[in-house]
């Protein structure tokens, strides 16, 4: 099954995927002065988004839905399962998340693809 990753901001449209995850209510980069210039490919941005209480919770939930979830989907042979993850622009914090899981499902053995729509959009 082909796994695709995408991230994007809502500002700038919804893309088509099967399940959309809304990452809005992490802490926002855009914010603060030394990192609103990068993404969250930036370690330091990722940690920002990620590294706090809010972001723990989400991902030690996030993690084991989602590797269920795409297991399910390949027992019944799907050919492919798209995953949007959005927040306000698109180049922060659903930039993090998504890299944060392309190594997480990576570990668990899934063929990933990446795109981060927006993550040079101003």
């Amino acid at each position: 099954m082909d796994i695709v990753l995408h991230s994007f901001g809502y500002k700038h449209g919804y893309p088509e995927a099967d399940v959309v995850l809304d990452v809005r209510f992490l802490p926002n980069p855009y914010w603060v002065p030394e990192l609103k210039a990068g993404n969250g490919c930036d370690p330091e941005v990722a940690l920002h988004v990620l590294n706090n209480e809010k972001g723990h919770i989400f991902l030690a939930r996030l993690e084991p839905f989602l590797q269920f979830l795409l297991e399910e989907h390949q027992k019944k042979e799907r050919e492919q399962l798209t995953v949007a993850i959005g927040c306000t622009g698109g180049r922060h914090r659903s930039v993090a998340v998504t890299e944060h899981l392309r190594r997480f499902l990576g570990r668990c053995g899934f063929v990933l693809e990446v795109y981060h729509r927006d993550i040079d959009k101003k």
